[in-house]
C-alpha cells in the first residue's frame, strides 16, 4: 500500500474536523486550502496513473473482517467524476467564505469528501458507508439556512434517503451473500439482490416518482448548500449506475421519464431555485439514458456531460443564490429588474444560461455525445425524446432564469452587487464553462480534446462535436425553443408564474401521510380507548384493588369471628373494623394481627 498521494476523500474528511477551532481569516483561508490540497493531491494521482500505463490500479486495501476495503479503486472513469468534484470543492467554498458557518463548513467539507469517498471506493461496504455519510452531510447543508422551512425539507430528505440506505443495504448483504462478492463491478438485474441495489442507487439519482425530495430539499437548502448538493448527490448515483449496471435497457426508459416530466413542473413553477432543480433532473436524465445505451460513446457522453453539467448548473444555483443574498427573494413573481443593480451576477448567470445549450460551451461538446450515441444505437424514441428536452431545457434554463430574475418587469429592488467572494468564484466557473469546450488543440487544460482526454474510454474514431450538421442541428433548437419563448410571452400564453407551492409526487406523502395519520388517529386511538376502558379501567383496576384490600379483607373477616365472641356490640364492631382497614393503609398493624396473617400465609403455603 503505497502513502502517496493520499486517499482524495480522507484528506477533506479528517481536515473537516479542524474547522470548529479555528478563528477570522484562519478558518477563512483553511477551507479553500483544504481542498485546493485535495485537488492537487489527485492531480498527483491521476499523473503517478498515467505513468504506470496500467487500465486499473488499486491502492490504500484494508482487510475488515471477511472483506477487502478498497479506497483507491483508481482508472479514468473515477478520476473524472473525482477531478470535477475537487474542482469544485474549492470553487464552492471560495463562493461561501463570507458565511464563516462552521455547520456549513464541515458539511460542505465532509460532502466533498464523501462523494470522493464514493467515487473511488472498489467494494460496495466501502461504497455503503460514504454513500450513508452523503445523506447526513446534506442534510447539514440544508440545516445551515436555519428556516423551519428548511428544517421540513432536511427531515423529508432524511427520511427518503435513509429509506433508499436501507434498501441499498439489503441488497448489497442479499448480493454478497449470493455472489460473495462485494466488488464494485457490472451486477446483472438477475436476482433480487441486484434489484434492491438498483432501486437504493435510483433513490439518489431522483427517479421519477423517487424525485421529489430534489426539489423540495434544493430550494429551501443554503445559498452555498444547494451547490454542494447539486453537485455530489445525483452525480454519485449516475457514477455508481455506470459501473454497476451498464447498459441495463430498463434505464433508457427511466432516463427519458427524467428528461421530459420534469419540463412541465418547471415552466409552471414560480420558485427560480425549484425550476434549476428540476431542470437538473432533466438533464440527470440524459446520463441515465446514457448509462442505459451502455456504449463507449454513450458512457463517455455521460461522464463528459456530468462533468460540464456540475460547472454550469453550479454557476446557476450560484447566481440565484447570490440575488437571494442580496434580496432573500428567489421567486419570479418577486424579483426582475436586477440587472440594473447586479449587472455581473447578471452577466455571469447568462453564462451559465448560455453554457447550458449553446456551441462553444461545455454542454454542446458533452451532451452531444449521448445523443449521437442513441441515433447510433437506433433508439429512435430517445433520440427524439432527448432532442425535446434539450429543447426545453434552453428554453427554461437559458431563457426564463435570466428572464425572470435579471429582465421582465422592474420589481424596484435596487441592492448591491454580490460580494467579491461570490463573484470570484462565479467568473472562475464561467471561465471553465467557456474553455473546456473550444475548438483548440495545443493549449494544455484548454479545449474540448482536454475534456474528452478525461474520458474512460478510447474510440475507435474521435468524437467530432464541432461538424456543420451538429452545430448546425443545436442552433436551429434553440432558435426555435427561444422563438417559442418570446412568441408566446408576447402573446399572452406563456404560464403565468403565480404565488404557489405546487406539488409535485410529494403530494402522495403529503396528502397520504396526513390522511393515514388521521385514519390512526380515528381508529387506533379508539381501539387504544376501548383497550383502556376495557382493561386498564376495568380489569387490571378491580386486579388492584384485590390485591391492595385482598389480604385486609380476609383479616377483617377472621377478626369478626373474635369480636362476635367479644360480644361487642355493632358501633363499637364498625369501628374497629375501620380502625383495621387503615392501619393498613397506612402500614401501622398491630403485631399480633402481623403475626396472625404470617400464620395464615404460611397455612396456606403448607396446604399448597
Amino acid at each position: 500500500m503505497n502513502s502517496l498521494p493520499l486517499p482524495p476523500g480522507l484528506i477533506l474528511i479528517l481536515g473537516a474536523l479542524l474547522i470548529p477551532f479555528l478563528r477570522g481569516w484562519a478558518k477563512s483561508a483553511y477551507v479553500v486550502i483544504l481542498p485546493a490540497i485535495g485537488f492537487l493531491n489527485l492531480i498527483c494521482l491521476a499523473s503517478s496513473f498515467a505513468v504506470g500505463g496500467e487500465e486499473q490500479v488499486v491502492r490504500w486495501t484494508f482487510q475488515f473482517m471477511d472483506f477487502e476495503l478498497v479506497f483507491g479503486r483508481i482508472d479514468k472513469f473515477s478520476l473524472l467524476f473525482g477531478h470535477i468534484f475537487s474542482l469544485l470543492a474549492v470553487v464552492a467554498f471560495i463562493f461561501i467564505l463570507h458565511t464563516r458557518d462552521d455547520l456549513e463548513y464541515m458539511s460542505g467539507m465532509v460532502y466533498a469528501g464523501s462523494a470522493l469517498g464514493v467515487v473511488f471506493a472498489g467494494d460496495l461496504v466501502t461504497l455503503f458507508v460514504f454513500w450513508e455519510m452523503l445523506t447526513l452531510c446534506a442534510v447539514g447543508c440544508a440545516l445551515a439556512r436555519r428556516t423551519a422551512e428548511a428544517r421540513g425539507a432536511a427531515f423529508r430528505y432524511l427520511v427518503f434517503h435513509v429509506a433508499g440506505g436501507v434498501i441499498l443495504m439489503a441488497g448489497i448483504v442479499v448480493h454478497v451473500v449470493q455472489t460473495g462478492s462485494a466488488q464494485v463491478a457490472p451486477i446483472g438485474l438477475d436476482s433480487p439482490g441486484a434489484w434492491l441495489i438498483f432501486l437504493g442507487f435510483g433513490v439518489n439519482c431522483a427517479w421519477p416518482l423517487l424525485h421529489a425530495w430534489l426539489p423540495d430539499a434544493y430550494s429551501k437548502a443554503g445559498i452555498g448548500g444547494v451547490v454542494f448538493m447539486a453537485t455530489f448527490t445525483t452525480k454519485t448515483a449516475v457514477y455508481t449506475l455506470a459501473r454497476t449496471f451498464p447498459g441495463e435497457s430498463s434505464l433508457i426508459y427511466i432516463g427519458v421519464a427524467m428528461v421530459i416530466l420534469p419540463l412541465f413542473w418547471a415552466m409552471i413553477e414560480n420558485d427560480l431555485r425549484k425550476t434549476l432543480a428540476y431542470c437538473l433532473i432533466n438533464q440527470v436524465g440524459f446520463m441515465v439514458v446514457g448509462v442505459g445505451i451502455g456504449t463507449d460513446l454513450a458512457l463517455n457522453g455521460t461522464g463528459a456531460h456530468a462533468y460540464c453539467h456540475i460547472l454550469y448548473k453550479a454557476l446557476l444555483f450560484m447566481s440565484i443564490g447570490a440575488v437571494m443574498h442580496r434580496t432573500g427573494k428567489s421567486k419570479a413573481t418577486e424579483l426582475g429588474g436586477l440587472f440594473r443593480s447586479m449587472p455581473l451576477t447578471c452577466l455571469l448567470c447568462c453564462i451559465g444560461a448560455a453554457a447550458s445549450s449553446f456551441p462553444f460551451f461545455g454542454s454542446f461538446v458533452a451532451k452531444s455525445m449521448i445523443v449521437s450515441a442513441a441515433a447510433e444505437s437506433h433508439h429512435t424514441f430517445a433520440w427524439l425524446a432527448l432532442l425535446f428536452g434539450a429543447a426545453g431545457v434552453f428554453h427554461l434554463v437559458g431563457l426564463k432564469i435570466p428572464y425572470f430574475a435579471f429582465f421582465s418587469r422592474d420589481s424596484g429592488i435596487r441592492v448591491k452587487e454580490a460580494p467579491t467572494n461570490m463573484l470570484v468564484a462565479m467568473g472562475m466557473i464561467a471561465v471553465l464553462c467557456f474553455t473546456i469546450a473550444l475548438p483548440v488543440v495545443n493549449l494544455p487544460w484548454v479545449g474540448y480534446r482536454y475534456l474528452y482526454g478525461l474520458l474512460p474510454f478510447e474510440l475507435e474514431h474521435a468524437y467530432e462535436p464541432y461538424t456543420f450538421a451538429h452545430v448546425n442541428a443545436q442552433m436551429l433548437l434553440l432558435v426555435f425553443a427561444a422563438l417559442a419563448f418570446a412568441l408566446s410571452l408576447l402573446a399572452g400564453r406563456y404560464p403565468s408564474e403565480q404565488r404557489s407551492e405546487n406539488l409535485d409526487a410529494d403530494f402522495i406523502y403529503r396528502s397520504g401521510g396526513v390522511a393515514m395519520l388521521r385514519f390512526l388517529d380515528r381508529r387506533l386511538n379508539a381501539m387504544n380507548a376501548s383497550a383502556k376502558r376495557l382493561v386498564v379501567d376495568g380489569v387490571v383496576a378491580k386486579l388492584a384493588r384485590l390485591c391492595a384490600a385482598g389480604p385486609t379483607w380476609l383479616v377483617a373477616q377472621a377478626m369478626k369471628s373474635v369480636w362476635e365472641v367479644q360480644r361487642l356490640d355493632p358501633k363499637t364492631l364498625a369501628a374497629k373494623e375501620a380502625d383495621l382497614y387503615r392501619r393498613a393503609q397506612e402500614g401501622a398493624v398491630p403485631i399480633g394481627v402481623s403475626a396472625l396473617i404470617a400464620a395464615m400465609m404460611m397455612a396456606i403455603l403448607l396446604i399448597v
